[in-house]
C-alpha cells in the first residue's frame, strides 16, 4: 500500500498502437520519479484530457459517468477514443494500492503523446483527498467573473471547446488566484452576456423553494458529474429538478447556491460578490451524506 499511487496505461485507446508489445495493460510505477519524456504534449501544449473521481473508503464514485465525459472531451478535441476498459482497470489498481483513507482522489489523463507519434499518453494518479468538512459544512465566499465569452459560444464557436475537460487549465487556476487577492474561496463565471455558467472546477447548483436547479444546457459549461448525482437523489426526496438560464442577480435571489465537484462535493456558498447569503444547512449536510455514501 502507498499514499500516492500511479500507473502508466501500456495502450490508452485501441484505435492506437500499444507502446510495448506484449506488456501488461498497465504498470505500477514510482511517482516520486520522473516518467512524462519533455515533448509530451501534455507538457509542451496542454493537449489532453483529464478526469478526476472522489474516493470514500475505497469506493470510487461516478466511474461510468467520468469515463463518459473522458470520451466525450476525447472526441471534442479529435483524441483517440480512451479505451474505457483500460481506464477503469487502471482506475480500480491505484485505489486497490493507495493506503486506507476517509476520502482520496484518483485524477485520469490522457495525451495526444510524444509530438510526432500516434500513440497517446495515459495514467492515472492517487492521493489523499485534503479536508473539505469546512467547506461542507460552514460554506465558502465567492465571487463573480466575466468568461469572455457570450452564452451561447457552444453554438456559434464549437472550436473553443467549451464542455471538454482539457489540460489547458492556466484560466481556471488564475481565476481562483485572483478569488484568493479578493478575500474569496472560489469563483462563478458570467458569461460576456450576463449569464450564470459554472466555477473554474465545480457546477452550480442553486434551491427555489423545491426545486434544485442548475444553469441550462448548451452554454459552453461542463456536464456536471456530481450535479448529474444529486439531481438524481433529490428527485427521490420529491424535489424538483431542472436547468434555467439566468443572471447573477437572480442567483443572488435563490433560497441557496451550492458548488459542487467531484472532490469537494457540495459546498454551500456563504457569500457572493461580499454580500452574506443563506446557507442550508440541512440541505447541505443530506447532499453530502449521500455524495460520500454513493457506492457507484
Amino acid at each position: 500500500m502507498s499514499r500516492t499511487v500511479l500507473v502508466i496505461l501500456n495502450q490508452p485507446s485501441l484505435d492506437t498502437p500499444a507502446h510495448h508489445s506484449g506488456a501488461s495493460e498497465y504498470a505500477l510505477v514510482d511517482p516520486a520519479v520522473p516518467h512524462l519524456n519533455v515533448l509530451d504534449l501534455a507538457a509542451t501544449r496542454g493537449d489532453g484530457i483529464f478526469e478526476s473521481l472522489s474516493i470514500t473508503a475505497g469506493r470510487p464514485h461516478a466511474i461510468d459517468a467520468h469515463l463518459r465525459r473522458f470520451a466525450a472531451s476525447a472526441r471534442k478535441l479529435d483524441l483517440p477514443a480512451p479505451d474505457l476498459n483500460a481506464w477503469r482497470d487502471a482506475i480500480h489498481a491505484v485505489v486497490a494500492e493507495l493506503d486506507p483513507v476517509a476520502e482520496a482522489v484518483v485524477k485520469i489523463v490522457m495525451s495526444r503523446g510524444v509530438e510526432g507519434d500516434v500513440k497517446p499518453t495515459g495514467w492515472a494518479y492517487a492521493w489523499p483527498s485534503p479536508d473539505y468538512r469546512a467547506a461542507r459544512e460552514d460554506g465558502i465566499s465567492v465571487i463573480t467573473l466575466d468568461r469572455g465569452y457570450r452564452h451561447d459560444i457552444e453554438q456559434t464557436a464549437p472550436w473553443l471547446l467549451t464542455g471538454a475537460k482539457t489540460l489547458s487549465y492556466a484560466i481556471n487556476r488564475a481565476v481562483l488566484r485572483e478569488a484568493a487577492k479578493r478575500g474569496a474561496d472560489d469563483v462563478i463565471f458570467v458569461s460576456s452576456d450576463g449569464f450564470i455558467l459554472e466555477g473554474p472546477t465545480s457546477s452550480v447548483l442553486f434551491r427555489r423553494a423545491n426545486a434544485i436547479l442548475t444553469p441550462g444546457t448548451g452554454l459552453g459549461i461542463l456536464e456536471g458529474t456530481t450535479q448529474g448525482d444529486l439531481f438524481a437523489w433529490a428527485r427521490t426526496r420529491g424535489m424538483e429538478t431542472g436547468f434555467e438560464l439566468l443572471t447573477p442577480a437572480q442567483l443572488a435571489e435563490s433560497d441557496a447556491i451550492w458548488l459542487v465537484s467531484s472532490g469537494r462535493q457540495a459546498a454551500p456558498v456563504r457569500e457572493i460578490d461580499g454580500v452574506p447569503h443563506t446557507i442550508d444547512r440541512e440541505l447541505s449536510a443530506a447532499m453530502n451524506a449521500f455524495l460520500l455514501d454513493r457506492t457507484r
